[in-house]
């Protein structure tokens, strides 16, 4: 069987035939924001002596700054996770500067300090294992009284022998050895460590910018605490998690925009800006998934997912410096910048051999547990070691039917009478139908 798939641990029904692959540049570059931002927090942090005086008050109105900001994108996107991290930076940083007012070794701003360094991190453990409903779901006004009673708990704490309400049993309650500020609460050590470790599962799971954020957030936050009584790093990396979040923001929100859920292919939008900035020569190939409609009827709508997925697989490894795209449904899109249709032509065929040769096992299989029926249609991984490169490749057990899945492909290039990428487009879809009158499985020009 060859290697068509590239491993999916979320894949149950097909997964990858492919050794473990090292991860690329490509993998790498969702870190750059937040590696980014974290040099240029220690970088500020150096050179923060030597700052002017007129720059002085950024370090404490920035901190204000990111994270308003943060809190009203989140709010516009609608990404709860995000939203409510940036809520609980935004209020821990204000708390901790009124208590700041009493002096920074105060009962008061130890107690401020005390609470930051616990719920921070407690309210992203818990925004980390509950999944992303948006800000409008019905219940996240449960998270705003938590919020809010954080905030009323830590004050309370923190007026301690000021009032009569609030007693004196607070200040031998914060020499406890769990929750002693030194400078990090044991306890709250302990919280961020498990959350950094969740966030690591999910960024390794899913590695979406915001799970990368999020993991980029703790730290800079776990950076922030170990320095409390330093104004300028502390309020430096509080910034540095804001603006991490930020951005994080802003890259889900273009993923979200431009890249398709599915195949993990740059969607129709991100086609449709890439065709405006095209130079005098280039070739588009229109791809369509033969008889699409039939894999759906016959074996259901999650096999033809997977279907897509694997043709979406392909295409990424297109060569000739193809580009890729999810037109819509079935339909996807091959680019390619600075070449005529005769050079992008070999390219093609090999892509159309290669989806050819991709055979899919699918097999029947009674469902465990109870809840599984036997008319459900699932397939098998198994470890097997090939007898001919002596390497492990994955392999479908007991298959009781394997799926071939081909595709049928229209190519156009720019010319003086296709001389806009709308026609050329236009002229590839039109190549592409009479490749599908031609008989499928095809490269029709």
């Amino acid at each position: 069987m060859p290697d068509c798939w590239r491993r999916n641990p979320s894949d149950d029904l097909f997964r990858a035939h492919s050794p473990v692959i090292l991860p690329s540049l490509r993998d790498l570059k969702p870190f750059a924001a937040p590696g980014a931002i974290m040099l240029l927090a220690l970088v500020v942090v150096l050179a923060g002596r030597k700052l002017p005086v007129t720059l002085s008050g950024l370090g404490i109105y920035g901190p204000y700054a990111l994270c308003l900001t943060g809190v009203l994108i989140a709010l516009w996107f609608n990404r709860g996770r995000a939203f409510l991290t940036l809520l609980s930076l935004l209020i821990a940083f204000t708390g901790y500067r009124l208590a700041l007012l009493d002096g920074s070794g105060s009962f008061a701003a130890r107690a401020a300090f005390t609470g930051i360094a616990l719920f921070v991190p407690l309210n992203i453990l818990v925004l980390l294992v509950l999944p992303e409903r948006g800000i409008h779901y019905f219940r996240n006004y449960r998270w705003l009284l938590l919020v809010l009673v954080e905030v009323l708990f830590t004050a309370w704490i923190a007026s301690s022998g000021k009032t009569a309400l609030s007693g004196i049993a607070w200040h031998s309650l914060l020499d406890n050895w769990l929750i002693k500020a030194d400078p990090v609460p044991l306890l709250g050590r302990l919280v961020m460590a498990v959350a950094f470790v969740v966030a690591l599962v999910q960024l390794w799971t899913r590695r979406n910018p915001l799970d990368i954020g999020m993991a980029g957030a703790l730290i800079a936050f776990f950076i922030a605490c170990q320095w409390p009584t330093s104004e300028i790093v502390f309020n430096t990396f509080v910034s540095a998690a804001a603006a991490i979040m930020l951005i994080a923001v802003l890259q889900e929100s273009h993923r979200m925009a431009f890249i398709d859920e599915l195949t993990g292919l740059p969607g129709r939008r991100a086609l449709e800006e890439r065709l405006v900035a095209l130079g005098p020569v280039y070739t588009i190939a229109m791809v369509d998934v033969d008889h699409f409609k039939k894999f759906n009827d016959t074996h259901g709508h999650d096999v033809g997912d997977h279907v897509l997925r694997m043709v979406g697989a392909r295409l990424a490894e297109v060569s000739g410096g193809g580009k890729p795209f999810r037109y819509g449904g079935e339909e996807f899109s091959v680019l390619f910048p600075d070449q005529t249709v005769e050079q992008a032509l070999p390219h093609l065929e090999g892509l159309r051999a290669a989806i050819e040769n991709c055979k899919v096992a699918n097999r029947t299989e009674e469902r465990r547990q109870g809840s599984r029926s036997s008319n459900d249609r699932r397939s098998t991984v198994v470890q097997k070691r090939n007898a001919e490169t002596g390497q492990d490749v994955h392999a479908f057990r007991k298959p009781d039917q394997m799926l071939s899945v081909t595709v049928s492909l229209g190519v156009a290039g720019r010319s003086d009478m296709l001389n806009m990428p709308e026609k050329v487009l236009k002229a590839a879809d039109e190549a592409l139908y009479r490749a599908k009158e031609g008989g499928r499985n095809r490269v029709s020009k």
